[in-house]
């Protein structure tokens, strides 16, 4: 009984983080020029989205803390969507706007060793504690996708598959959007689902 009740308190607030309110602030538009931006890895190193003109290109927000994120990570499922991405000439950038005082908060260099231990292949892993880049895109939730056209245009926003749970059972049959738009995108073709409803925990920025 007791693990009953302990399981079905976690569902629920599960699906208090999925359907909880988030912060309203204006998100980077499909269609239109994707923002520019400049952001430190977890080695230090400045990546800005300019060193990779001509190429697609895929954002990432994630949080290690979150049970959505370790849904996509714990399954490997995050990890051959990123393979697939850069073996098609693409570039994959995690981003953590995690702000410093958050109790899931992870330090450059223990990002860093997270993503090594799951074996993670991000062309980079940026750090962005402060926001700015997580609001100039209207990330909401982790995982929240982005995908930009070679030409830097934004083609595709949320979701990175069709099925909105915690359950890593589910991803066989779902949908992943970000490798459709990707595929579809490197073939010159319109992106059959431009948008969709990101889902996961509401990304901690500072206020």
């Amino acid at each position: 009984m007791h693990t009953a009740v302990r399981l079905a308190s976690i569902v629920a607030a599960l699906v208090a983080v999925v359907s909880a309110p988030l912060p309203a602030f204006a998100a980077a538009a499909v269609g239109q020029p994707a923002p520019a931006f400049s952001a430190t890895d977890t080695s230090g190193k400045t990546v800005s989205l300019a060193d990779f003109k001509g190429r697609t290109v895929v954002l990432e927000w994630v949080n290690p803390g979150c049970p959505f994120v370790r849904k996509h990570y714990d399954s490997a499922n995050m990890q051959a969507t990123q393979k697939s991405v850069t073996a098609r000439g693409g570039v994959w950038l995690a981003i953590n706007s995690t702000h410093a005082g958050a109790s899931d908060y992870l330090a450059p260099a223990a990002l860093a060793g997270w993503m090594k231990t799951q074996g993670a292949a991000p062309t980079a892993t940026l750090m962005d504690a402060d926001g700015k880049l997580g609001r100039a895109y209207g990330a909401r939730t982790t995982p929240h996708m982005y995908v930009i056209d070679a030409r830097g245009t934004l083609v595709y926003a949320g979701a990175i598959d069709s099925r909105p749970t915690a359950n890593p059972a589910d991803i066989k049959a779902a949908t992943n959007y970000v490798n459709q738009a990707v595929a579809e995108t490197v073939s010159g073709k319109p992106v059959s689902v431009a948008t969709s409803q990101a889902y996961g925990c509401s990304v901690k920025y500072a206020d």
